[in-house]
């Protein structure tokens, strides 16, 4: 059974510009990771594994 943490830390990058524009959050909810956008916290988010976020960067880096 997976744990939603009640008040889950989300982070930006430290390569985040201060006035935070175009910037993705990332929060761990217990057995996935949370993704956000950080212009809009209220707005929701998407969950991923692990192993998912470790492809999506895997794939970003290469770009």
């Amino acid at each position: 059974m997976e744990v939603m943490r009640a008040h889950p830390g989300w982070r930006k990058s430290s390569y985040s510009s201060s006035q935070g524009d175009n910037c993705v959050e990332l929060a761990d909810l217990g057995g996935t990771i949370g993704v956000r956008d950080s212009k809009d916290p209220c707005g929701g988010h998407i969950n991923i594994s692990r192993q998912g976020l470790d492809v999506l960067l895997a794939r970003l880096k290469q770009r």
